[in-house]
Protein backbone atom coordinates (compact mmCIF):
# COMPACT_ATOMS: atom_id res chain seq x y z
CA UNK A 1 0.00 0.00 0.00
CA UNK A 2 1.35 3.12 -0.76
CA UNK A 3 -0.94 5.55 -0.87
CA UNK A 4 -0.74 8.99 1.29
CA UNK A 5 -1.73 8.13 4.77
CA UNK A 6 -2.27 11.22 5.75
CA UNK A 7 -5.92 11.24 5.88
CA UNK A 8 -6.04 8.32 7.29
CA UNK A 9 -3.97 9.54 10.19
CA UNK A 10 -5.98 12.64 10.13
CA UNK A 11 -9.19 10.72 10.54
CA UNK A 12 -8.26 8.48 13.37
CA UNK A 13 -7.26 12.47 14.98
CA UNK A 14 -10.59 13.92 14.46
CA UNK A 15 -12.54 10.69 15.39
CA UNK A 16 -10.82 9.95 18.62
CA UNK A 17 -11.23 13.91 19.39
CA UNK A 18 -15.18 13.79 18.34
CA UNK A 19 -16.22 10.93 20.45
CA UNK A 20 -13.74 11.56 22.97
CA UNK A 21 -16.10 11.85 26.12
CA UNK A 22 -18.54 9.05 24.28
CA UNK A 23 -19.03 6.03 26.08
CA UNK A 24 -20.77 2.47 24.52
CA UNK A 25 -24.07 1.16 26.22
CA UNK A 26 -22.11 -1.86 27.44
CA UNK A 27 -21.85 -1.95 31.09
CA UNK A 28 -18.35 -1.26 31.17
CA UNK A 29 -19.28 1.74 29.14
CA UNK A 30 -16.37 1.36 26.90
CA UNK A 31 -14.51 4.30 24.65
CA UNK A 32 -17.00 4.86 22.25
CA UNK A 33 -13.67 5.11 19.78
CA UNK A 34 -13.82 1.75 20.28
CA UNK A 35 -16.28 1.03 17.52
CA UNK A 36 -15.11 2.64 14.55
CA UNK A 37 -11.70 1.02 15.04
CA UNK A 38 -13.36 -2.30 15.09
CA UNK A 39 -15.19 -1.21 11.71
CA UNK A 40 -12.21 -0.13 10.26
CA UNK A 41 -10.22 -3.44 11.35
CA UNK A 42 -13.18 -5.85 10.39
CA UNK A 43 -12.65 -4.12 6.71
CA UNK A 44 -9.01 -4.72 6.91
CA UNK A 45 -9.08 -8.06 7.96
CA UNK A 46 -11.63 -8.83 5.52
CA UNK A 47 -8.85 -7.67 2.89
CA UNK A 48 -10.07 -4.01 2.37
CA UNK A 49 -7.13 -1.98 1.40
CA UNK A 50 -8.66 0.92 0.06
CA UNK A 51 -7.50 4.08 2.36
CA UNK A 52 -10.75 5.91 1.32
CA UNK A 53 -13.23 2.86 2.78
CA UNK A 54 -10.44 2.48 5.89
CA UNK A 55 -10.74 6.21 6.30
CA UNK A 56 -14.84 6.54 6.25
CA UNK A 57 -15.07 3.50 8.47
CA UNK A 58 -13.35 5.65 11.43
CA UNK A 59 -15.19 8.75 10.53
CA UNK A 60 -18.86 6.56 9.57
CA UNK A 61 -20.13 7.58 12.92
CA UNK A 62 -19.20 11.74 13.43
CA UNK A 63 -22.03 13.29 12.03
CA UNK A 64 -24.73 10.89 13.41
CA UNK A 65 -23.14 10.88 16.95
CA UNK A 66 -20.73 13.87 17.29
CA UNK A 67 -20.79 17.68 16.50
CA UNK A 68 -19.06 17.07 13.82
CA UNK A 69 -20.48 18.23 10.22
CA UNK A 70 -20.53 17.17 6.89
CA UNK A 71 -18.76 20.86 6.43
CA UNK A 72 -15.97 19.61 8.75
CA UNK A 73 -15.48 16.55 6.72
CA UNK A 74 -15.88 17.83 3.70
CA UNK A 75 -12.91 20.71 4.35
CA UNK A 76 -10.77 17.99 6.39
CA UNK A 77 -11.01 15.09 4.12
CA UNK A 78 -12.46 16.11 0.75
CA UNK A 79 -15.46 15.14 -1.16
CA UNK A 80 -14.88 11.78 -1.58
CA UNK A 81 -14.60 10.61 1.73
CA UNK A 82 -17.57 13.21 2.99
CA UNK A 83 -20.08 11.40 0.40
CA UNK A 84 -19.17 7.76 1.90
CA UNK A 85 -19.86 8.64 5.46
CA UNK A 86 -22.86 10.25 4.32
CA UNK A 87 -24.10 7.46 2.61
CA UNK A 88 -24.09 5.36 6.07
CA UNK A 89 -25.45 8.14 8.38
CA UNK A 90 -28.64 8.30 9.74
CA UNK A 91 -30.92 11.15 9.79
CA UNK A 92 -31.17 12.13 13.36
CA UNK A 93 -33.57 14.37 12.77
CA UNK A 94 -36.24 11.05 12.34
CA UNK A 95 -37.73 8.85 15.06
CA UNK A 96 -35.71 5.88 15.67
CA UNK A 97 -37.98 3.64 13.66
CA UNK A 98 -38.08 5.78 11.23
CA UNK A 99 -34.36 5.60 10.87
CA UNK A 100 -34.32 2.30 11.19
CA UNK A 101 -37.01 1.14 8.59
CA UNK A 102 -34.82 3.71 6.16
CA UNK A 103 -31.48 2.27 6.43
CA UNK A 104 -33.74 -1.07 5.14
CA UNK A 105 -34.96 0.37 2.33
CA UNK A 106 -31.73 2.67 1.70
CA UNK A 107 -29.66 -1.26 1.81
CA UNK A 108 -30.20 -1.96 -1.51
CA UNK A 109 -28.85 1.17 -3.01
CA UNK A 110 -25.57 1.56 -1.46
CA UNK A 111 -22.30 2.13 -3.47
CA UNK A 112 -20.15 -1.13 -2.96
CA UNK A 113 -17.84 0.73 -0.49
CA UNK A 114 -20.47 1.75 1.23
CA UNK A 115 -22.27 -1.68 1.25
CA UNK A 116 -18.60 -2.87 3.04
CA UNK A 117 -18.77 -0.33 5.09
CA UNK A 118 -22.73 -1.19 6.48
CA UNK A 119 -21.69 -4.73 6.91
CA UNK A 120 -18.72 -4.28 9.23
CA UNK A 121 -20.71 -2.07 11.13
CA UNK A 122 -23.73 -4.38 11.57
CA UNK A 123 -21.08 -7.16 11.90
CA UNK A 124 -19.39 -4.91 14.59
CA UNK A 125 -22.54 -4.23 16.45
CA UNK A 126 -23.38 -7.89 16.38
CA UNK A 127 -20.09 -8.60 17.93
CA UNK A 128 -20.46 -6.14 20.86
CA UNK A 129 -24.21 -7.32 21.85
CA UNK A 130 -22.81 -11.01 22.34
CA UNK A 131 -19.32 -9.57 23.98
CA UNK A 132 -20.98 -6.55 25.78
CA UNK A 133 -24.75 -6.41 25.23
CA UNK A 134 -26.14 -2.93 27.26
CA UNK A 135 -27.56 -3.55 30.71
CA UNK A 136 -30.90 -1.51 29.70
CA UNK A 137 -31.77 -3.77 26.69
CA UNK A 138 -34.34 -6.41 27.34
CA UNK A 139 -34.55 -9.89 25.52
CA UNK A 140 -36.93 -8.47 23.28
CA UNK A 141 -34.58 -5.61 22.38
CA UNK A 142 -32.02 -7.54 21.73
CA UNK A 143 -33.99 -9.95 19.10
CA UNK A 144 -35.63 -6.98 17.38
CA UNK A 145 -32.06 -5.56 17.06
CA UNK A 146 -30.90 -9.14 15.04
CA UNK A 147 -33.80 -8.85 13.07
CA UNK A 148 -33.47 -5.34 11.68
CA UNK A 149 -29.68 -6.04 11.05
CA UNK A 150 -30.17 -8.95 8.97
CA UNK A 151 -33.30 -6.90 6.69
CA UNK A 152 -30.67 -4.40 6.56
CA UNK A 153 -27.53 -7.05 5.76
CA UNK A 154 -30.11 -9.62 3.37
CA UNK A 155 -29.86 -6.89 -0.25
CA UNK A 156 -26.20 -6.37 0.57
CA UNK A 157 -25.69 -10.39 0.05
CA UNK A 158 -23.94 -12.00 -2.85
CA UNK A 159 -21.10 -8.97 -3.24
CA UNK A 160 -18.64 -9.15 -0.62
CA UNK A 161 -18.33 -12.86 0.71
CA UNK A 162 -15.78 -12.05 3.15
CA UNK A 163 -17.76 -9.47 4.90
CA UNK A 164 -20.76 -11.68 4.64
CA UNK A 165 -18.92 -14.83 5.80
CA UNK A 166 -17.72 -12.15 9.38
CA UNK A 167 -21.39 -11.00 9.95
CA UNK A 168 -22.78 -14.48 9.66
CA UNK A 169 -20.30 -15.49 12.48
CA UNK A 170 -21.32 -12.74 14.19
CA UNK A 171 -25.09 -13.58 14.02
CA UNK A 172 -24.42 -17.39 15.16
CA UNK A 173 -22.79 -16.00 17.64
CA UNK A 174 -25.50 -14.03 19.13
CA UNK A 175 -28.46 -16.40 17.59
CA UNK A 176 -26.77 -18.97 20.44
CA UNK A 177 -27.27 -16.80 22.81
CA UNK A 178 -30.67 -15.86 22.50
Amino acid sequence: MNADLTPFIDALTFAAEMHRTQRRKDSDQSPYINHPLAVMATLWHAGVRDVTLLTAALLHDTIEDTPATELDLRRLFGDEITDLVLEVTDNKSLPRTERKQAQIEHAPHLSDRAAQLKLADKACNLHDLVAWPPESWSHERLVNYVNWSQEVVQPLRGRFPTLEAIYDEKLEAISQKL
